[in-house]
């Protein structure tokens, strides 16, 4: 796969598309069905790259010799070079996936491609990787058949067309051959293929239930088969199982320690930090642990006390906790302790809240709000500890949802916070005041919020869209004004020409020439016959003292005139300016003419020497594009480069503001990086170099997007991990 280094917005081939091809006949809300899904699969596909270099460290460190070894060294240097493209060219055959739903003819359909990296690979190796995929795709359908039975029956319904569920495009077979096709050019052996297509599955496939639920939801927004009954919700159970048996037991690697063994693992882990929630009695021989029902009280109660944000830092739940058992021990006369099992549920969930109150991708305005959700968070986790194995489990989805969408967040305080912030609020307030033993209320606030979130993404995507039309116009504006300076410099330039011939040129002719490259191009005829017109302008008023030339102007002039003509009207040049320039034009012609062959210059009008570059206008937001280079290693341009169409990014103001945005926009034509605010509007624009300067200054530095909750309990496993190495 060829890596030109260019970054192209991911939008962009939809964009261009959709000026003559099908795209434009997609109804609106399938592509916010294609705009939320792609958004999950990206994170997806960066959790699975992400976790891709530990566990193929762990696969050379287990390696049986150094041929081994190596092949997955190799591997992990081959994924580094090509991850960008195999990501681009994963969302490029999504957004392709759709354009084809418009021309989708069921009796020319084939099966997606079971094509693998390369089309040179054994027999042998076909087999198994076509194993594998049937094994996954089973999976999937097993797993939400019914969900995708259900979005693809509204996609029949709202396109008009019969289409399968093989090619859904958000199918689990589609899905899989977008990453087949886009990661083609991967030069690793079977092996690491098998366990890149594992990683493909544990990252992407395994939340194909809230990508079939979220799609499902907006098309029942809008009205599309609202009749259908809902998916049937999994069990915690059966999704814990599920959880635990898609996944092989051989080769774990240490991320996913968790989800091979669901919470068994996460106890051996925390083994080492138990005792720190115990009621300040002497040891006694009586102690007893209470039920899990009677912590689930505790917590309740507790939960009503949650202090208000002024007074946040100063509530520690363990320690709360440890009072109100020590206060039932003595009531009893007994010795009363949390049982092992919730206590382990009770110190990840301290830790990994601990880890997100600490994380500085979290803006502090929102630190404050969700360090109340702690307990709510901890009661859905002793209820059920698929909590910790199920990255789409609801309590966890909206924790996460709620993360992602104040990602843009600036300081929140009294008047300025917003609707966003106030719904945040709002969600908090539900838990703490309503939730009891039934964790349905999560899914309800998750749907709540969902479409709230939706409407404003929609807003802020609109605002994105137009800008990055508008900023790629002004790109290829200046470009244009470039070219048509290079075009007038280069016919002007040591000519000897009257004045108000150089002033035509400079701000008549050069509108014409602009509005040409605009419009056509610079290779094309019409751009050639406006400058042939410039050219024969100017060699006309010049002096020329043989009949030839003379015969040769008389020819000309006609076909001259109506070429300025037509050239001035298409370019809406003043009528006024233009009867008086053909009026000065005439006598300069008339001049010319009556001077040919003569050595009197008496009669000679007056004329200059084109001498200097000329300098059209710039437009309106000209770009200072930075002078100084740097090298093509240097790690700020490094950094530059990774940077993705919506990374979020925080630049520090002074000492105490940071502007957060995101990357809207990559100009490629000009070099130009542009940044909005959450709600889409322009906030700010630099120079690739520029932002390499400001990254390597420590000015700018990029915010981690992913999961949060996700995000936090790796860390608190990490950490954990760490801990019983060095027991």
């Amino acid at each position: 796969m060829h890596n030109d280094g260019k970054v192209v917005p991911l939008h962009k081939a939809a964009t261009d598309q959709a000026n003559h091809s099908p795209l434009a006949r997609l109804p609106v809300i399938l592509l916010q069905v294609r705009d939320k899904a792609a958004q999950q699969l990206r994170h997806g596909l960066q959790e699975l790259f992400d976790n891709a270099d530990d566990t193929l460290f762990e696969m050379a460190d287990r390696a049986r010799n150094d041929v081994e070894q190596n092949i997955f060294f190799e591997a992990m240097r081959d994924l580094r070079l090509k991850r960008k493209n195999i990501e681009r060219g994963f969302l490029e055959q999504f957004f392709e996936a759709f354009v084809g739903l418009t021309q989708y003819d069921p009796t020319h359909s084939t099966l997606p491609r079971t094509l693998m990296f390369e089309d040179s690979a054994p027999r042998t190796d076909d087999m198994e990787r076509s194993v594998a995929i049937e094994t996954m795709v089973g999976r999937v359908l097993k797993r939400d058949g019914f969900a995708l039975d259900q979005l693809t029956a509204r996609l029949n319904a709202l396109l008009g067309n019969p289409l399968d569920e093989q090619h859904n495009p958000l199918g689990p077979a589609m899905l899989c051959e977008y990453f087949l096709q886009a990661g083609r050019n991967l030069g690793v052996e079977i092996k690491v293929k098998l366990i890149l297509l594992k990683l493909f599955e544990r990252y992407v496939l395994a939340d194909t239930e809230q990508l079939y639920a979220e799609a499902n939801q907006l098309l029942l927004a809008t009205g599309v088969l609202p009749d259908l009954k809902p998916a049937p919700a999994r069990r915690a159970l059966d999704r814990a199982v599920a959880s635990v048996y898609s996944e092989e037991s051989e080769d774990p690697s240490p991320a996913d320690e968790g989800v091979q063994e669901v919470f068994v693992a996460l106890q051996e882990l925390l083994l080492h930090v138990r005792g720190s929630v115990a009621p300040t009695l002497e040891p006694s021989a009586t102690a007893q642990p209470i039920t899990t029902r009677d912590l689930l009280r505790l917590l309740s109660h507790l939960q009503q006390y949650v202090p208000a944000l002024a007074a946040q830092d100063d509530f520690d739940l363990r320690n709360q906790l440890e009072q109100l058992l020590t206060r039932v021990s003595v009531k009893s006369g007994k010795s009363r302790i949390v049982g092992g099992a919730d206590e382990d549920v009770i110190n990840l969930i301290a830790m990994v809240f601990d880890c997100i109150l600490e994380d500085r991708n979290v803006p502090d305005s929102l630190k404050a709000l969700i360090a109340r959700l702690q307990i709510p968070m901890l009661k859905v986790a002793v209820l059920d500890k698929s909590f910790f194995s199920r990255s789409s489990h609801p309590a966890r989805r909206l924790l996460n949802e709620i993360a992602d969408a104040a990602m843009g967040w600036g300081d929140c305080d009294g008047e300025a916070r917003d609707s966003l912030y106030l719904r945040i609020e709002q969600v908090v307030q539900r838990l703490l005041s309503d939730f009891v033993d039934d964790p349905a209320i999560f899914s309800e606030l998750l749907a709540d919020f969902l479409a709230f979130t939706s409407d404003e993404r929609r807003r802020s995507e609109l605002l994105e869209q137009r800008l990055r039309d508008a900023e790629e116009g002004r790109a290829k504006t200046e470009l244009a004004r470039r070219r048509v300076e290079q075009a007038l410099n280069q016919a002007l330039l040591g000519k000897v020409l009257p004045p108000s011939v150089v002033t035509f040129v400079q701000d008549a002719w050069s509108k014409v020439l602009l509005l040409t490259r605009l419009k056509h191009g610079d290779q094309s005829a019409e751009w050639q016959a406006d400058v042939q017109t410039m050219e024969q302008l100017i060699w006309s008023v010049q002096r020329h003292d043989d009949a030839e030339s003379s015969l040769r102007l008389l020819a000309l002039v006609p076909g001259l005139l109506k070429s300025l003509r037509d050239g001035l009207s298409s370019s809406a040049f003043d009528p006024f300016a233009t009867s008086e320039f053909f009026s000065e034009l005439e006598a300069l012609h008339v001049c010319v003419l009556e001077r040919s062959g003569e050595t009197d210059q008496a009669a000679s009008p007056v004329m200059v020497e084109v001498s200097q570059q000329i300098v059209l206008p710039a437009g309106d937001n000209p770009l200072a594009l930075a002078a100084v280079n740097l090298p093509d290693d240097d790690a700020g341009l490094r950094q530059v480069e990774q940077l993705r169409l919506g990374s979020w990014v925080a630049f520090q103001e002074d000492d105490e503001h940071t502007l957060r945005c995101k990357l809207a926009a990559i100009i490629e034509a000009t070099g130009k990086y542009v940044f909005v605010d959450r709600t889409g509007m322009k906030v700010l624009e630099r120079s690739r170099v520029s932002l390499a300067h400001e990254i390597r200054r420590g000015v700018v530095r990029r915010l981690d997007d992913t999961l949060l909750f996700d995000r936090a309990l790796e860390s608190v496993l990490g950490n954990l991990r760490r801990l019983n190495r060095g027991k």
